[in-house]
């Protein structure tokens, strides 16, 4: 979609067009439910933050100021959408110190030869609290101080949920390697 559609649809949505709120939710929908899976632990939870994810995109979209890129603001939305779920849930209570992550054994693994499906089954595979690091961390970009503030938890729980998230995730893939 290029800028200026995505500004008219915009414009139509905060007018309360229902047909251009379909349209929005049409064009994003797919790319936010993504994710929304990255940060769930099964299509019910991601389906239900994609739901929550749009209530808020709604709400809140007088908010955009139409000087970055609508889908980023829209993702950041989900993410932040996402986060509020799991601490609602309480489902993230996955902590533990540094120490006791890099006592943790490490290998050097490469995933060239895997599907980005059997990654995805093993991240989704992962607790949610090492999910949410991993996929703040990795994915998005944030630092830990940054990941420490929006999950409530300290930069070294965000360092060692990190740290126990990829040693989770090397052997959930060793594992999908060896049965190939």
């Amino acid at each position: 979609m290029d800028k200026q559609s995505e500004h008219e649809l915009i414009q139509e949505c905060l007018k309360g067009n229902r047909l251009a709120q379909k349209g929005l939710y049409e064009t994003y929908s797919k790319t936010m439910y993504g994710v929304c899976l990255r940060y769930s632990s099964n299509a019910d939870d991601a389906k239900d933050i994609l739901q929550d994810g749009f209530v808020k995109v709604f709400t809140k979209m007088g908010q955009y100021s139409f000087a970055g890129s609508f889908e980023g603001w829209m993702k950041r939305i989900f993410v932040n959408t996402a986060l509020e779920f799991y601490r609602v849930n309480k489902i993230h209570m996955y902590h533990s110190d540094v120490d006791a992550a890099f006592n943790q054994a490490h290998n050097d693994f490469t995933v060239e030869r895997m599907s980005c499906n059997e990654i995805l089954i093993a991240i989704n595979g992962l607790p949610p609290g090492y999910r949410a690091v991993l996929n703040l961390f990795i994915v998005e970009g944030y630092s830990h101080a940054e990941i420490s503030e929006m999950l409530g938890i300290s930069e070294g729980t965000s360092k060692s949920q990190l740290s126990r998230a990829r040693v989770q995730l090397q052997e959930a893939l060793e594992k999908t390697k060896n049965k190939s």
